[in-house]
């Protein structure tokens, strides 16, 4: 949880409010139960008394009362009633319209502080029960006589408020206050009371699910921007590390379920210690002897929640996987449906996606059918708690050391208590996976970035000379380098073009240039700066870099062209175009530049995506320029004028090509031959023909034997 609340910490402010209307909403609904006790105790059974001490009472029951109080306590009891009339007094008249006598004794309790207003009426309430006595006594009733040989600490305590209250009704009986009247205002007032209480409970209930769901979806716009943020900045190796479709699972599927759990965890989670302590608090005010029934329920909840997790945490963990598993074996299949059609692999896809979905499916039932009996269990753990306290509350309701409307505040409480255990277990279910979802997403965000800027990083100032200093590189886990000591520069001006058997080492060694791996030793330089202490936005802005599989985006043909020149002019852009022959189909198309490319460039041929993206990388205008056999699916015709434009056009810059064609190569300026990752010749294609062997053999291999005659004559 608190790696879930450390991704929140920005808004502090949004938790800091939830907590305070957590609160007062849990304030609201403990004040409740003890309203509706008070309903029962005070307004049904004691006609809306609230205290054992009268508020009125006349003055020769006063004076009876003085009676029965030492004279000491005399003093403080005189202190706090006052001696009114009714003619002058136009307040008395008006709340006791009925009142026969015209003096009375009025209790200003209101003005007291705690302790005397409690000493106050322990003095008046002992006093009332010994005057109650003497009247029965002089009735001469059987209850009298009983009353006799009861010991009067015991009648209080036993009898001692319903006895109190008892007096006072017939007090206000002979006063002549309307009972009935009276016992309806304070009905009506606790009415009040608590509709103000549960609509308050309400309007703070819907802020805090309102604060708690804006804090997620913000909370889980920045962790996607994070995230987003993190991984472009992955090199090679990093991405490899998680895979393409951990990464999807991670910022939508991961992140969505701590969003989801967020929402939960400020509305319940956080909701239910404040709801149980404050309820443990409650409890411990009304009633002490059956505490005991709660502590033994919250000992059975824990022990089923922690039993429970214990057995479903590792499949929590392995779900994730699952979805990781399911989202990669798709990917694959949509991404490969060409191939699959064409070799009839259907069905085994389908059987392989199948295992995949299954596996999820059984670890999702596992977890939710050992989820189905969390929630009977607490239910019968509840209800029979309520029984428990009915029967152990009854037993107090008939010796009278428990009113009736305590014990049903009682179990207000006590159910408030479990439903809090109740909010916790439910978030439960859905924690785990959270924190595991939460885990994997620190997975991503504290991982180390491997190629990152030098802290003195500079800009590139030169022409673009590009040198290899007996560099060599090895990918990371491997025991073998696939490059080793390579050494060569490639001039501003002239096209330096890489040539090789497959496997070789060709493409690997120029994605080191733009930083997609760093060198394992050695150093690349840029016009005699190491590219490690050139700025990574400055290094890559500078090279114009068409991959082996020319990608385009969805978007427009001139959305794609101004991928790495957004704000060029259109006449840059046309002349790219141009550049890379792409206007021929361009022109062909009714809205030319404007005319949309699906994702991945699927609505294009091979060769169009590739002068695309060719294209897009003349428009960067950049110094260096890299073709990783990116001339392969052209035809012999478009090939040559392309590479005619190309050197009219981009003279000035540095142009390195890998290429698998000779014929592509045959005009470059130096051609680079590797063979097993080392530079075994290198030259013009003339000198190579003449004397390297590996170039021979790859010439034989592609040109006509008239056309190797040609050449070597030249």
């Amino acid at each position: 949880m608190t790696r879930i609340l450390k991704f929140a910490k920005k808004r502090w402010y949004l938790m800091i409010l939830i907590v305070v209307l957590l609160i007062g909403q849990a304030y609201c609904e403990l004040t409740l139960p003890q309203y509706t006790s008070n309903i029962v105790n005070v307004g049904i059974q004691y006609k809306g008394i609230e205290r054992t001490i009268p508020e009125v009472v006349r003055p020769e029951t006063f004076q009876g009362l003085l009676s029965m109080i030492d004279r000491k306590d005399q003093e403080i009891v005189k202190d706090v009633y006052e001696l009114k009339k009714k003619k002058s007094d136009k307040d008395l008249q008006k709340l006791y319209p009925l009142l026969k006598s015209s003096d009375l004794y009025v209790l200003n309790y209101d003005d007291m502080d705690e302790d005397t207003a409690d000493e106050v009426t322990d003095i008046v309430t002992d006093a009332e029960l010994k005057l109650l006595e003497m009247m029965s006594a002089q009735a001469g009733s059987q209850k009298s006589q009983q009353m006799k040989h009861v010991d009067m600490d015991q009648l209080k305590d036993v009898m001692g408020d319903s006895l109190a209250i008892a007096f006072i009704q017939q007090e206000y009986d002979a006063i002549g206050i309307d009972m009935d009247q009276y016992q309806m205002n304070y009905l009506k007032k606790s009415a009040v009371t608590m509709t103000a209480l549960a609509f308050g409970s309400m309007v703070m209930a819907i802020l805090v699910t309102l604060v708690a769901s804006r804090l997620a979806a913000v909370t889980s716009k920045e962790l996607r921007d994070r995230i987003f943020r993190k991984v472009v900045s992955f090199s090679n190796e990093e991405m490899n590390h998680f895979s393409t479709a951990s990464l999807i699972t991670r910022c939508t599927n991961d992140v969505q379920q701590i969003q989801m759990v967020m929402v939960m965890m400020f509305r319940m989670v956080l909701y239910a210690p404040i709801i149980g302590i404050g309820g443990i608090f409650k409890v411990l005010k009304t009633d002490t002897s059956m505490v005991w029934i709660i502590a033994l329920a919250v000992v059975l909840l824990i022990g089923i929640v922690m039993l429970l997790m214990s057995v479903t945490m590792p499949k929590f963990k392995m779900m994730q996987d699952l979805v990781d598993r399911v989202n990669l074996v798709a990917r694959e299949i949509l991404t490969g449906i060409p191939v699959i059609r064409a070799f009839s692999r259907e069905k085994y896809e389908e059987q392989r996606f199948d295992v995949a979905n299954k596996n999820l499916m059984k670890t999702q039932l596992f977890t939710t059918r050992m989820m189905t009996f969390m929630m009977p269990t607490m239910m019968f753990i509840m209800n029979g708690v309520s029984v428990l306290i009915i029967w152990v509350g009854s037993h107090g309701v008939d010796t009278g050391t428990i009113q009736v409307g305590d014990m049903m505040a009682f179990i207000t409480y006590t159910m408030q208590i479990i439903m809090a255990f109740l909010m916790l277990t439910m978030i439960s279910i859905m924690l785990p996976r959270a924190s595991v979802a939460a885990e994997r997403i620190d997975e991503i965000l504290e991982s180390e970035t491997l190629i990152t800027d030098a802290k003195d990083a500079s800009d590139i100032t030169g022409a673009g000379e590009v040198e290899f200093h007996d560099v060599s590189f090895a990918y990371p886990g491997a025991e073998e380098e696939v490059i080793k000591h390579i050494s060569f520069t490639a001039k501003p001006g002239q096209t330096t073009a890489i040539i090789g058997s497959t496997g070789s080492g060709k493409s690997t060694m120029i994605r080191l240039i733009p930083r997609l791996f760093d060198v394992t030793e050695g150093s690349i330089t840029i016009d005699g700066t190491d590219i490690r202490q050139i700025k990574l936005e400055e290094l890559r802005r500078n090279i114009g870099f068409v991959p082996q599989k020319g990608l385009l985006f969805s978007g427009t043909i001139d959305s794609n062209l101004r991928f790495g020149a957004e704000d060029a002019p259109a006449e840059q852009i046309e002349k790219a175009a141009q550049i890379a022959q792409a206007t021929e189909f361009i022109d062909s198309k009714p809205e030319r530049f404007e005319s949309p490319i699906a994702q991945g460039g699927s609505n294009v041929s091979g060769g169009q995506k590739q002068r695309l993206a060719i294209a897009r990388a003349i428009a960067k205008n950049p110094k260096i320029y890299i073709f990783d056999d990116s001339f392969s699916a052209l035809d012999y015709k478009t090939d040559v004028a392309l590479r005619k434009a190309l050197n009219q056009e981009v003279g000035d810059a540095t142009v390195l090509i890998v290429a698998q064609r000779i014929s592509t190569i045959l005009h470059a300026d130096k051609i680079l031959v590797l063979d097993e990752g080392r530079i075994v010749g290198q030259g013009t294609h003339e000198e190579l023909l003449k004397t390297n062997q590996v170039y021979q053999e790859i010439a034989r291999s592609q040109l006509s034997q008239k056309e190797l005659d040609r050449n070597e004559e030249v």
